[in-house]
């Protein structure tokens, strides 16, 4: 049985930024654009999260929430700094680490480098480096597979330690909130919320043709996650699977051509990010943003491998004035690319429609 622990660092850009500047402890602390601004929240110091501000949230929304709140510019530099020191922690335990964000990772300690075999101590400890090093709290979940610890570390948040066991793992997952389950999104929540699914237990209900036939593919990963069951390995070095550019407004846009020529400049930004770095891709994503923050993604296949501007726009023009609803104003445009090719392999340029 694996030893699996996945640390989260609690409210990291905002406790970072107290760090910095102790006057701002106890307060209401948002890190993103100003109120003023077209800017969104990063995130929030949980005196802030209890007025229902989160991350993703526009700051304009937060400040009506909150108007005491204190705006704090990003630090990303800082941040990441950070990071490599609570990284360097982790891989004095083990080399097997999978990030999954500057303040998030899953650890492997089965077999770690101090031979240690107990995995409570091991979180245990790196809680207490990471503090002793950075004045930073951090959560941490201990189990037997990915699932099961993420779900650990948000248990006792903040400045937590949860262990989930074969023995107390139905008991926690029949008594979780189904929006609590990790992979379980808003939309599909309410989903279930609507068929009768207001947690684990009535999630254990369900036969698994029937949660085939109701959610697809998804339905194999809900069945067994309620069941304890995650067998998926940690991706300790993995290929970028796509790559992006995107831009947010300062007006919202609702006029075709204005639209098209951010997503020509767009397209030649992708581009040449894209050469520098000698890659190509053999799909298209185009992202829009409505301004009720509503998002779209939508995809196509190119007829080949290609990272020429042109091409990238014109199927990427394609996908817009097929799906933008042209009633509705736009907050955000982006355009990426994905399937990649990282050898270079690229099709001569040619025009993809007639």
């Amino acid at each position: 049985m694996k030893k699996i622990i996945h640390i989260d660092m609690d409210a990291y850009f905002a406790a970072i930024e107290i760090r910095e500047n102790p006057s701002l402890k106890g307060k209401c602390v948002i890190v993103g654009g100003p109120p003023n601004s077209r800017g969104v929240v990063s995130t929030c110091s949980y005196e802030a999260r209890k007025y229902g501000i989160h991350s993703g949230m526009s700051s304009y929304q937060a400040w009506n929430l909150c108007p005491q709140a204190v705006f704090v510019h990003s630090s990303f530099g800082l941040y990441k700094q950070v990071s490599d020191q609570i990284r360097g922690i982790f891989y004095k335990w083990t080399d097997i680490v999978e990030p999954m964000s500057l303040d998030e990772a899953y650890l492997d300690v089965t077999n770690n480098k101090q031979g240690i075999d107990d995995p409570v101590y091991i979180a245990s400890e790196i809680k207490r480096e990471i503090l002793e090093v950075t004045r930073l709290t951090c959560s941490a979940g201990v189990s037997y597979n990915k699932f099961l610890a993420k779900i650990g570390s948000e248990l006792q948040k903040p400045d937590g330690l949860s262990v989930i066991t074969p023995d107390n793992a139905r008991d926690i997952l029949f008594a979780l909130p189904i929006g609590k389950f990790h992979g379980i999104g808003k939309v599909t929540a309410a989903r279930m919320n609507k068929l009768g699914i207001q947690n684990g237990e009535d999630l254990f209900k369900w036969e698994l043709r029937d949660m085939l036939k109701v959610f697809g593919k998804n339905g194999l990963f809900y069945y067994q996650v309620v069941r304890g069951i995650d067998n998926r390995e940690l991706v300790t070095e993995s290929e970028p699977k796509s790559i992006s550019c995107e831009s947010t407004f300062h007006t919202d846009i609702d006029k075709l051509d204005e639209l098209l020529e951010v997503l020509k400049n767009l397209s030649v930004r992708l581009s040449t990010r894209m050469k520098k770095h000698d890659i190509c891709g053999q799909n298209i994503v185009l992202k829009l943003k409505y301004d009720n923050f509503e998002t779209i993604t939508r995809t196509c296949s190119m007829k080949g491998s290609y990272n020429e501007a042109e091409i990238l726009y014109r199927y990427g023009e394609h996908l817009l004035i097929a799906n933008w609803e042209t009633s509705r104003k736009v907050r955000l445009l982006g355009i990426g690319v994905g399937k990649l090719d990282s050898e270079g392999d690229c099709c001569q340029l040619s025009i993809p429609f007639e």
